[in-house]
C-alpha cells in the first residue's frame, strides 16, 4: 500500500525536517517531500501534529506480553513478544534466550527461522546470552547450564542463515581461535556476565569480540588498578556497549561518565525485557523461581535483579530525563546505533529514501501513536 505520512515532524536520525511527508510504497521509504508537493495515489494519513522517528531496534528481549522465549521457543511466542514491544516503538528485536541447553537453543534458532521466513514484524535474528559464561558472573543464570565453547556448538550457534546471531560468551572460558571462528560464520560476539581482566578482555576484543552485553551488569568493574571489563569497553573505541537505563541497573550518574568516555555512537540503549512488558500481570516464573517486578525493578526474592520491565521508549525517556541527554541523541542511541551494531545501517534506524519502512509516531510524552514494519502499519 502507498502511504502518504503527513502533519509531524520528521527525525531523520540525523536533524529534524519541517513540513515535510514521508512516502512509502512496498515496505520502502521511497523519499520525502514537501507536504504541498505529495503525488497522487497515496494514501494520506493525518498524524494530526505526532513526530516521526525511525522505528527503534533492540538487541535484547528476553520476553513481552506474559511470554518468556526460553519457556517456549516458538513462533507464536515471537509474535506475541514482538506485538507487546511494537506498542513502545520497538519495530526490530533480537528474541534473547537466556543460557540453557543445547537442546533449547537448537528449538529456538530453529523458531528465529521459521518466524523470519513467515515474516513476523520485527524479528531480525537471536540473541544467545549464554550458555558459555562463567559462574563468577552468573547475575540470575542457571550455572547448571553452563558450559565449554566446543565445536559441536559453533556449528549449532552459526547454523541461522536467514537472520542475525549475537552471542553473549565469557571470553575467558573460550579460546581466541574460537571467538575468531564465531566471527568467520558471521555471528556477532558480545562480552558478558565475565570475570575476564582487562588483559584478557582486550585480547578478545583484536580477535572480533564486538560488543558488551549490558554494561557494568555482571562484568569485572573497572577500578584505579585494575581497569576491568569495563576499562577495556569504555577505552575501546571501535566496540559497543548496550546499555540498560531503567534505574535499576546503571545509576544515572555512572549511566552518564559511560557516555562521556565512550567513543561517539557506541552506546546503545537495550531493555533485556522480561515478560512483564506490555502485560497486565507482573510477575513470572524463571527456572521455578517467581520473579516480580515492582515499581519496575525485575527481581528474586532475594533481591537479585532478573532482567527488567523496561521497553525501549521508556529507556529514551529515561536518557532524556534522568540522564539530561538531547532527545535525537537518545532516539539515536536506539535506532541508529544499534543498526550500526548489526551491521543494518544501510537498511534500517535512519528515515530516508530506500530504507525498511520502519517507523513510530511518538506524541510530546515519548509515547507510540503508530508504527509502520516494513510498512505495514499498526496503531497503538
Amino acid at each position: 500500500m502507498k502511504q502518504a505520512l503527513f502533519n509531524a515532524p520528521i527525525f531523520t536520525g540525523d536533524k529534524w525536517l519541517e513540513h515535510k511527508t514521508l512516502l512509502i510504497d512496498e515496505g520502502r521509504i521511497i523519499d520525502i517531500v514537501q507536504t504541498k508537493e505529495t503525488p497522487g495515489g497515496f494514501e494520506p494519513i493525518d498524524l494530526s501534529g505526532s513526530r516521526l522517528i525511525p522505528g527503534l531496534i533492540d538487541t535484547q528481549v528476553n520476553g513481552g506480553g506474559g511470554v518468556l522465549f526460553n519457556d517456549s521457543p516458538t513462533v507464536e511466542s515471537l509474535r506475541t513478544i514482538g506485538e507487546a514491544h511494537r506498542r513502545y516503538g520497538t519495530t526490530g528485536f533480537l528474541p534473547t534466550l537466556i543460557s540453557d541447553d543445547l537442546s533449547v537453543v537448537e528449538k529456538a534458532i530453529a523458531a528465529v527461522h521459521q518466524a523470519i521466513e513467515q515474516r513476523v514484524p520485527g524479528v531480525l535474528g537471536i540473541h544467545l546470552e549464554g550458555p558459555f559464561l562463567n559462574p563468577e558472573r552468573k547475575g540470575v543464570h542457571d550455572q547448571a547450564k553452563f558450559q565449554r565453547l566446543t565445536v559441536e556448538a559453533v556449528d549449532l550457534i552459526s547454523s541461522l542463515k536467514n537472520g542475525f546471531t549475537l552471542v553473549t560468551l565469557a571470553p575467558e572460558r573460550t579460546t581466541p581461535e574460537m571467538i575468531r571462528e564465531l566471527c568467520s560464520r558471521g555471528v556477532l560476539v558480545s562480552a558478558g556476565h565475565t570475570a575476564a581482566s582487562y588483559e584478557q578482555t582486550r585480547l578478545a576484543l583484536k580477535s572480533g569480540v564486538r560488543s558488551f552485553t549490558h554494561l557494568f551488569n555482571a562484568m569485572t568493574p573497572m577500578s584505579g588498578r585494575e581497569p576491568g571489563v569495563v576499562g577495556a569497553a569504555l577505552e575501546d573505541i571501535n566496540s559497543w556497549c548496550g546499555l540498560i537505563v531503567d534505574g535499576h541497573h546503571v545509576h544515572a550518574a555512572t549511566a552518564k561518565v559511560a557516555i562521556a568516555a565512550k567513543a561517539k555512537g557506541k552506546v546503545l540503549l537495550v531493555t533485556d525485557a522480561m515478560p512483564t512488558v506490555g502485560s497486565s500481570n507482573k510477575q513470572f516464573f524463571l527456572r521455578g523461581e517467581v520473579i516480580r517486578a515492582v515499581q519496575g525493578r525485575c527481581a528474586t526474592s532475594d533481591g537479585t535483579l532478573a532482567g527488567s520491565d523496561l521497553d525501549m521508549l521508556s529507556a529514551v525517556r529515561n536518557c532524556v530525563e534522568k540522564l539530561s541527554l538531547p532527545l535525537e541523541e537518545a532516539l539515536r542511541m536506539a535506532s541508529l546505533y544499534p543498526s550500526q551494531m548489526l551491521n543494518l545501517e544501510s537498511q534500517v534506524g535512519q528515515l530516508a529514501p530506500g530504507f525498511r519502512a520502519n517507523v513510530v509516531a511518538i506524541d510530546q510524552r515519548l509515547n507510540a501513536q503508530h508504527s509502520w514494519i516494513e510498512g505495514r502499519h499498526y496503531r497503538h
